[in-house]
């Protein structure tokens, strides 16, 4: 997990969004290889080891995602470096084409299918829910594990910095929040407000 992500966790438990409290033990280029992250509000805490952060009830995706590389730029139409873009589900197997493709962005791979493998610049997260604080990432992509949880779509929208995008492989919800640009073959496309 990449250091300067930690700015942008938060908390699995119900309470007003904080930042949470890094304590790394052995760190590569900036990459957490382990440690401690906590919350000062609950004192929920949880330690890692090989860059995997664990926020609890993670499961890896099973789905495939029928979203392309291409479909992914073209939705989310990010372009320039800096900051984040969360790949919740099976969209995160695209993380290594992504990363090429988003340079210079971070990626975020929450709950990826078993076997992904998180190469700079990828944080993976293991979360029963978005571990993302509001406001936090440059676009959002659920894949269909999750597009279809009115809750992870919530918390994508939410997670997503205001006007910029989120794409979701499910049904086409319509939560506060989103105003929703385009739908087609099981995905939709949303812009944060």
């Amino acid at each position: 997990m990449f250091i300067e992500l930690t700015d942008h966790l938060r908390c699995p438990h119900d309470h007003e969004e904080a930042y949470l409290v890094l304590l790394p033990d052995v760190v590569e280029q900036r990459d957490v290889r382990s440690g401690r992250l906590g919350c000062p509000v609950c004192q929920w805490e949880t330690t890692f080891t090989d860059g995997v952060v664990d926020f609890g009830g993670g499961k890896p995706a099973v789905q495939p995602s029928g979203l392309s590389v291409e479909a992914v730029r073209a939705f989310l139409g990010v372009s320039g470096p800096g900051g984040y873009i969360a790949l919740v589900g099976s969209p995160a197997s695209l993380a290594p084409e992504l990363a090429q493709a988003f340079r210079g962005v971070s990626l975020v791979l929450v709950n990826p299918p078993e076997g992904t493998v998180a190469l700079p610049p990828s944080s993976v997260l293991l979360s029963a829910r978005m571990p993302v604080k509001s406001g936090s990432m440059r676009g959002v992509v659920l894949g269909k594990d999750f597009g279809l949880d009115p809750a992870w779509v919530r918390d994508g929208v939410a997670a997503v910095l205001h006007g910029l995008r989120i794409v979701v492989e499910g049904p086409v919800a319509d939560p506060p929040g989103v105003e929703v640009l385009a739908e087609t073959g099981g995905v939709w496309v949303g812009r944060g407000h």
